[in-house]
């Protein structure tokens, strides 16, 4: 079973990569180490959440823990790293960070769909996140070709 988590944490780790790469390439406040840290992280949050405890035993009786806690955490957790990549500039007033955040978010999804297993589900939105982003990039070169004419 341990080599099957150390797999877990090895795709949410590179899918996760994968993301900040992108972020990276951008020029982006939050690039690969962070992206990789937050995926890699919540893989290991979703783990130790849902099999790190077992059964304990409480007043004679067998217990379960509720494994969605820790993630429902990670996701309040991962909005606090979010919200500390998002800027107002007062001189432009313009917001900056926004898609950092959320691509902070939607990578801490990703690592918590690893950590459950869930490997077909996080390649799957990991290739339509940078699908997102390497679209919206083009149809915005696009565009600036056009206005620029």
């Amino acid at each position: 079973m341990e080599y099957e988590f150390i797999l877990r944490i090895l795709v949410a780790a590179l899918l996760g990569g994968l993301i900040g790469l992108e972020r990276e390439y951008r020029a982006k406040e939050a690039g690969f180490r962070t992206h990789f840290l937050v995926a890699l992280g919540s893989a290991l949050f979703m783990i130790v959440s849902a099999y790190g405890f077992g059964d304990v035993q409480m007043d004679g009786m067998t217990s379960r823990w509720d494994v969605s806690r820790v993630a429902s955490q990670v996701v309040s957790g991962i909005g606090f790293i979010g919200a500390g990549t998002i800027i107002f500039r007062k001189q432009e007033n313009m917001v900056s960070g926004l898609t950092t955040a959320a691509g902070l978010w939607v990578t801490a999804a990703i690592g918590l769909a690893c950590g459950g297993g869930m490997y077909v589900l996080s390649t799957a939105s990991t290739l339509l996140v940078l699908f997102g982003l390497e679209a919206f990039n083009y149809f915005l070169r696009k565009f600036d070709k056009h206005r620029k004419e």
